[in-house]
């Protein structure tokens, strides 16, 4: 016999025919075997498709402000015989039952497979809510097939009803004719809608619906109200919430208050912490009634933002950060005016001047440059600049320092330092070969930081001054040797000769002249780089060979060349007026050569230190041979 499994399925439209092989033996016999056809043919079955059939169910989700009895799920038929999800606005035929296996939910499942929310909609107060409900699906003949569906609620996007001021407190003059406004009430949220819900029966106001005005029904006296006030969504009434208002109706005769202080000025530091109070105003009015007075700030927005009122006390509501910009537009002060009002009846008030001035507190230190590295050359004259140091302070005025050089200058530290600017100079001489780098302590100190000028605050720099190379070249002349012949003048006369034309490695360099040979009787002498010659009573003819020293540069860095200068001297033959002939020959061949070599010995430091110590030890050594001897 064969059979068909349990829980098996058979669908024409995948598979309308099986081949089954059965084999069969008898003992002691061979085996046998036979093939069986199934063919399966297409019929009229219920099916449920997935995901409606799934153990898991559907999944629909939905806002929790839907309106009541909106359709949320519909089951529908495929058109070859299956079920499934449709959405909203496609009824199902009339032929299908549908049944809902589990009661325990607030959703209704109708005759045409819709799924409804409840009659009262869902309770927006509550978190996400789920909702599973089994339904069964049965045709007229009997067949049925089986799903389930879970409805998500989801929290609503909306707004929430909600008042600003759940209790408010207004007091009004006497006087106030019929459907006059009294005030107004706010609700935040969307569709709002107002109503008194106490008294019931409201005598003396009336409230519109749609904007929260608060009228007078009739003339008003003096008297007391309290009012229950609804404000809720007209789309979705579950959405409410509710506020109380108490209006006092006074008589006309009451004073304005009087406060003490009458007007406030204060200085405060820009440390003072927010939520601290600057004043507690006492003010009473004709009744002496001061739970009736009422505190409000008013200002431009800089004040109304720094400052807040609670109560009678001013507080500070923000930082008051004196550093910054914004602060100096305003010239470091605040104004503002508290009005006091009785009852909030601006008829009845009394202002108070406030003016509050920002004082300065030294709150940060300098900060030192980054990367302060100067490179100056060696042969920088005196009071040339190296760089300038740039620091910074947070404090306002900002970076408003003042600089100075730890150790102060000195042969060991030939530099200063700009108190003002910060900028440092060459104030004496340097030399690569002795030191090649600076390191300079710089002590920056603000200044103007504080109310109390003598609070100050100090940050040490590190400063690095590299000295730069300089080739040293000695002092050129064109040309080097000169061959001169003038006619001498009368005695006691002055005879310019020549000009040196020379020059060094360093423009800036100064040349200095000298005669160190060939002027044995002082005839010749040098005023700068030229030549003079003072003439006196010699008859014969005289050649003079002159050595010209050229010196260039400074202090041990010094450097000297050599300009040879041949002068014949003709002496005047006739007694006429002194004349001046000089001519100036370069000799081509066999040119006078003279040579000088200075010898400079620089020796190093350790060099000396050895020497030194060693004369010590020597000197040491010899006086305890010598008292020993004496000893002897």
């Amino acid at each position: 016999q064969v059979t068909l499994r349990a829980g098996a399925e058979l669908d024409a439209r995948q598979v309308n025919q099986y081949t089954l092989i059965l084999r069969a033996a008898c003992p002691g016999e061979d085996e046998v075997e036979e093939r069986l056809f199934v063919q399966v043919t297409a019929g009229n079955v219920l099916r449920c498709d997935t995901p409606f059939a799934s153990a898991e169910g559907d999944v629909v989700q939905v806002l929790a402000d839907v309106a009541p009895r909106t359709p949320l799920y519909a089951v529908l038929p495929q058109p070859l015989g299956g079920l499934t999800v449709m959405g909203q606005g496609f009824p199902s035929p009339s032929f299908l039952q549908f049944r809902l296996r589990n009661h325990n939910t607030p959703l209704t499942l109708t005759r045409q497979g819709l799924v409804l929310a409840p009659d009262n909609g869902f309770d927006p107060s509550k978190d996400t809510q789920t909702f599973r409900l089994e339904i069964e699906v049965m045709d007229r003949h009997g067949r049925n097939c089986s799903g389930a569906v879970k409805v998500e609620v989801l929290p609503s996007r909306r707004p929430r009803i909600t008042f600003p001021e759940p209790h408010r407190a207004v007091t009004v003059t006497e006087g106030i004719g019929p459907w006059e406004v009294v005030t107004q009430v706010h609700a935040r949220g969307d569709n709002v809608r107002y109503a008194i819900l106490a008294p019931v029966a409201p005598v003396l106001f009336a409230i519109d619906e749609v904007t929260g005005e608060i009228r007078s029904t009739r003339r008003l006296q003096v008297t007391r109200a309290h009012l229950l006030i609804r404000a809720y969504n007209a789309l979705h009434p579950t959405d409410h919430a509710t506020a109380t208002l108490n209006i006092t109706v006074q008589g006309t005769d009451r004073q304005a208050p009087r406060c003490v202080p009458a007007i406030f000025v204060s200085q405060v530091s820009e440390t003072v912490s927010p939520g601290s109070t600057l004043v507690t105003l006492r003010c009473t009015d004709s009744t002496s009634t001061d739970g009736c007075l009422h505190y409000a700030l008013e200002g431009p927005p800089s004040s109304l933002s720094h400052f807040c009122m609670e109560g009678p006390q001013l507080k500070v509501n923000t930082t008051l950060d004196y550093d910054s910009e914004a602060m100096a537009a305003l010239g470091f002060q605040f104004t503002a005016t508290i009005v006091v009002t009785v009852g909030g009846q601006p008829l009845q008030s009394t202002r108070v001047p406030v003016l509050v001035m920002v004082t300065p507190v030294n709150e940060f230190r300098p900060v030192c440059p980054n990367g302060a590295t100067f490179t100056v050359p060696e042969t920088a004259a005196f009071g040339s600049p190296v760089g300038r140091v740039a620091g910074t302070d947070r404090d306002y005025p900002l970076d408003s320092l003042e600089y100075s050089l730890e150790g102060g200058s000195g042969p060991a530290q030939p530099f200063s330092i700009d108190r003002r600017t910060g900028e440092i100079r060459v104030v004496g001489s340097l030399d690569y070969q002795q030191q090649q780098n600076y390191r300079l302590v710089v002590r920056l100190t603000d200044t103007h930081n504080d109310l109390d000028p003598r609070k100050t605050q100090s940050r040490l720099c590190d400063v690095s001054v590299r000295l730069q190379a300089v080739r040293d070249q000695l002092p050129v002349c064109i040309p080097e040797v000169q061959e001169l012949r003038i006619t001498a003048g009368s005695p006691g006369s002055r005879q310019p000769v020549t000009r040196l034309v020379c020059h060094s490695s360093a423009d800036s360099a100064v040349l200095t002249y000298t005669i160190v040979g060939g002027n044995e009787d002082g005839r010749f002498r040098l005023e700068g780089n030229t030549l003079v010659y003072l003439p006196n009573d010699r008859a014969e003819p005289h050649p003079f060979v002159l050595l010209v020293e050229v010196w260039g540069g400074s202090g041990a860095r010094r450097r000297s060349s050599l300009v040879a200068l041949v002068v014949h001297v003709t002496p005047r033959s006739t007694p006429v007026p002194p004349s001046t002939t000089t001519q100036h020959t370069t000799l081509q061949k066999e040119p006078l050569v003279v040579l000088q070599t200075e010898a400079v010995w620089h020796p190093p430091a350790w060099f000396v230190a050895v020497l030194t110590i060693s004369g010590a030890l020597l000197l040491a050594i010899l006086g305890c041979m010598a008292r020993n001897l004496l000893r002897r």
